[in-house]
Order: C-alpha cells, then structure tokens, then sequence
C-alpha cells in the first residue's frame, strides 16, 4: 500500500512563525515529504481535518495546489505500476520532485550525431544527419517532444518526401533512422512505450527491392579497362577506386579513403571497418596492387588522394568524404552510361560482383 496525504508540518517552523505545507508519501512503512513551497499559520489549519480551516484568507488556493500535487503523485503510482516497476517512498518523490529534463526529438539527433562522431563511424553518422537535415526542412525546427512525432504526423513527412521526388530506397531510410532514435529515446525513458508510432506506421513497407547490382564478365572489363591516360583527376580516380573495391573483397569507399601504408602488413590488407569496426584480413591482390603503384608518389600519407593531412578534424574529414564520393559517383554514372551498362554504376556496385573468374586473366590494364 501507498498513501499519499497532506499535512501542516508543525516540527519545524518557519522564521515567520507559518508551518510549512508538504505532501506526505509513506510505503512499506517509509515515509518521504515532498515540499509544496507555501505555508500558513497554525490557527488556520485543521490538524484533525487535515485541511485549511474555513478562516483560512488562502483557502481555495491551497485547496486547488494540494489537490494538484496529490494527482500528479498518484498518477505517477498508477503509471509505475501498469509499466510493472518497483519503486519506494524514495524513488517515488524523486521522480515526482525531480522530473527528467524534457528532451526534444532535435537534441537527441544531436546527441546521437555526437556519438557518431566520438565513434568516427563517418558513413553512418553521414546518413543520421541527411535524416536531421530533411527533418528541419519539413518541421522548421525539432524543437518538439516524441510524442508529437506519432502516426499522422510521420504520414505528413512520407508526403513530403514524395513531393520532393525522393526514391523509394531514400525514404525508407529516411524512416528507418527515425525509428532508431524513436527506440534511442524509449530506452532512455524519454517517451513512453505507447506513444511508438511505428506499431502502426510500418516502415517495412517502404522497402524497395534494390535492382540486381552484379556485373557480367564484359562489363566489369570495359569498367577496369576504361581508358584514363589524359582524363581529369575525378576520371582516374573513379575507375582506380572501383577496380579496387572490386578485387578487394568490395571494400567500401569510406575504407579505402582511410587506407594508409599500415594497412599492409606480408601482402595483405588488413583493416577494421569503419562501420561495423570488423577486423578484415585479405591477401592484396596484384590487380589492386597495380591501382595503388598509380597513386604512391602523391597520395599524401592514405594510400588514395582522397584524405591528407591538411583534414584534422572529423567535420572535416567529413565533408571530403562528401565531396569525393558525390564527384567519383558521378564519373561512374556516366562512364556507365557510356559503356551502355544497364544499372546505374557507382563505387557501390564493385562490392556486389563476384571476381573469381578475373583471377585466371594475368594480362589486364588497369590504366
């Protein structure tokens, strides 16, 4: 058993000659009080009532705050225990006198964003951040708690997003990054577990079946072979990338923007991945050895000219990544387009074809 109850605190009076007024929790025969922050004077109050007198000059006031705060106390009994949690008198006014800080849907992006960085799991941190960006579009702002983001509201952003043209695949990450800080901030008790929207709002159903990725056999060679002597620097620097990836287990492109001489160890490549932090082993296959003899005069400390020393910071480090991948992915969308392959091609697609059967070819040029 709970109870809660109002009482005039004659023990201590106050400098004025006034008894202060609290709020009295007792369980499992503990007993806390929690402050209403007035008082008044003994002769106004009825100790047996335990209730301003009639004479009170404050009387309705009083009245309508110790009501207040008896409600909010017992509320907060009723929603411990449909949520199953213990608590004592303790814990108890705790949480009714010091309520968490609210949180809004903005600062936990920031806050994640954060992590991210301390993490330097650059790619993903990328994603999280197009996310808050496309959010901000739409909302103005993310000055807003969790529990505004619910069911209809998460609607009114898909038909944003579709205004706006974005794909499929586009928004179904869009969404899948919401719902990872919706769950972050249920975890952190900062909404309520009825208030998930996602119960109803299904992101499964944004999925888009990505089309086949893979290369045939001539088209990984007219990609590997597309001659670069004479092209600009973004030209040569798409087909090495994409040659590297691709006999190189399909390491991806914000791995090998970080590759340095250490990564070589006995002719292999060894490197965590900056996504998943898994350790990768590979023998350096002669093919990519080939790529990166074409870049080790000036390749400024990384194995590719894509970092260098001048990128300290991670926002840095970041917005070069940025810039690179937008420019090396448009080369490849349009040497593609030239070579008559059928998908669109980009660093990504080297990943997803199978180079077993080059291994037998030990003539090819790369450049």
């Amino acid at each position: 058993m709970t109870t809660v109850d109002v009482i005039c605190y004659k023990y201590k009076p106050l400098k004025t000659g006034e008894l202060p007024l609290k709020i009295k929790v007792c369980k499992d025969r503990k007993t806390r009080y929690i402050n209403l922050g007035v008082s008044t004077k003994a002769e106004y109050w009825d100790f047996e009532k335990n209730q301003p007198k009639s004479t009170c000059p404050d009387r309705e006031l009083l009245e309508k705050l110790i009501s207040s705060k008896i409600s909010e106390v017992k509320s907060k009994i009723v929603e411990l225990k449909s949520e199953n949690k213990e608590f004592s008198a303790t814990t108890l006014v705790d949480k009714v006198s010091n309520p968490v800080r609210l949180v809004t849907v903005g600062e936990l992006f920031k806050q994640y964003l954060s992590r991210l960085e301390e993490e330097k799991r650059t790619g993903y941190r990328l994603s999280i951040q197009q996310t808050y960006n496309s959010l901000i579009k739409f909302n103005r702002h993310l000055d807003i708690p969790f529990s505004e983001m619910d069911c209809n509201w998460l609607r009114r952003y898909e038909t944003w997003l579709r205004k706006q043209s974005k794909s499929e695949n586009t928004i179904g990450i869009r969404f899948r990054n919401i719902r990872t800080i919706f769950n972050l901030a249920i975890d952190m008790e900062l909404v309520k577990q009825e208030d998930y929207p996602f119960k109803k709002f299904k992101v499964s159903k944004l999925h888009q079946e990505t089309a086949k990725r893979a290369l045939s056999k001539d088209e990984i060679l007219a990609v590997i072979n597309y001659p670069t002597k004479g092209k600009d620097f973004y030209t040569r620097l798409a087909v090495a990338l994409f040659t590297f990836s691709y006999f190189m287990g399909g390491i991806n492109f914000v791995d090998m923007a970080y590759l340095t001489s250490r990564n070589i160890t006995e002719g292999r490549l060894i490197y965590h991945r900056k996504k998943t932090s898994k350790l990768i082993n590979l023998p350096l296959q002669d093919e990519a050895l080939m790529v990166l003899k074409g870049y080790k005069d000036n390749s400024k400390g990384y194995l590719f000219p894509i970092l260098s020393n001048a990128h300290k910071t991670e926002q840095q480090k970041l917005n070069r990544l940025h810039k690179v991948i937008t420019k090396v992915n448009k080369v490849l969308k349009a040497i593609g387009e030239e070579l008559n392959i059928p998908i669109k091609l980009t660093t990504y697609v080297a990943s997803h074809s199978d180079f077993s059967f080059l291994l037998k070819f030990k003539h090819l040029q790369i450049f």
